[in-house]
């Protein structure tokens, strides 16, 4: 039989090994968090960015304090006059950015008419991105409105093969994106892996590439492990983002980014791959801390 004296005897080594129990817990926490703050718990066999237009919210300077701390290199997706201030933290920008008024998305190389001016567009943007010490700047097909997949490729063929002589002797990169057109840009050209590859093809430089959007990608064709296997000499960079709705990548969607990210980094691939889902949390940063621990395979 248990004595009184016994039993409390019980009771304060049970709250002792609890107390000691719930400070290593709480000690354990704070040693995660400090590593997740700091980026320290990163792997390194993945370049991390992070596309600014998904954080709007917060201005740049906090955004790039946040992604330094988090252990992210890059902010994608910016103007020129925006690149001092993600070097005042010592970050790169791994996909500098191409919309304007006159041009982007809907209005791009596939039209010949538009080459002429997409050219001197494109040779300044050449030299601001070179200038910085920048590879990569993005460009996109513009829509179909009634032009055949073939005569698109031979249009946007014809009209950057204008200027990829000039990207090359400025060692930078053009970088067409994939985009679904069925969710999100309605008669978009570049809306297949096997689209852009021809017209890698076509053009015939190694700088010109493609952006593979596995979001993106998900949508229009799925089957995005072994795509990426079979075309990775024409990849030059990917982006993430939860399928459906464009958000987190987490559990709450229907990809598995680790299983992704292991395929992207077996191809031997040494370029950026970004985060570019919308944060539904409020705590925005948090989600992206998140979204790069998945990645960070």
């Amino acid at each position: 039989m248990t004595t009184p004296s016994s039993r409390r005897d019980a009771i304060k080594k049970v709250a002792t090994m609890a107390l000691a129990g719930t400070a290593l817990s709480s000690l354990s926490e704070r040693v995660s968090a400090h590593e997740s703050a700091v980026g320290t718990a990163l792997k390194g066999k993945v370049n991390h960015s992070v596309c600014a237009w998904c954080y709007g919210g917060i201005p740049l300077e906090n955004l790039s304090q946040a992604a330094r701390d988090m252990g992210i290199k890059s902010i994608e997706i910016i103007s020129p006059e925006q690149f001092e201030t993600i070097k005042k933290y010592d970050l790169t920008c791994a996909m500098v950015g191409s919309i304007s008024k006159d041009w982007g998305i809907s209005r791009g190389w596939n039209r010949k008419e538009h080459h002429a001016p997409l050219v001197e567009f494109y040779r300044d943007l050449i030299d601001k991105t070179s200038a910085a010490g920048f590879t990569n700047l993005i460009c996109f097909s513009g829509n179909r409105n009634g032009l055949s997949d073939e005569q698109g490729i031979i249009n946007c063929a014809e009209g950057l093969k204008q200027v990829i002589g000039y990207a090359e002797k400025k060692k930078v990169t053009l970088v067409m994106e994939l985009l679904n057109s069925k969710v999100d840009h309605k008669d978009y050209q570049c809306d297949h892996t096997n689209w852009g590859v021809e017209l890698c093809k076509a053009v015939g430089s190694d700088r010109f590439k493609l952006l593979y959007d596995i979001y993106h990608m998900q949508i229009m064709e799925g089957d995005v492990i072994r795509t990426i296997r079979e075309n990775q000499q024409f990849i030059a960079h990917y982006h993430t983002g939860g399928v459906p709705g464009r958000n987190e990548i987490d559990e709450t969607q229907e990809l598995f980014y680790p299983a992704i990210m292991q395929a992207i980094v077996d191809t031997g691939f040494k370029g950026f791959v970004a985060q570019e889902f919308v944060p539904k949390r409020p705590d925005k940063l948090a989600s992206l801390r998140q979204g790069v621990q998945i990645c960070d395979v």
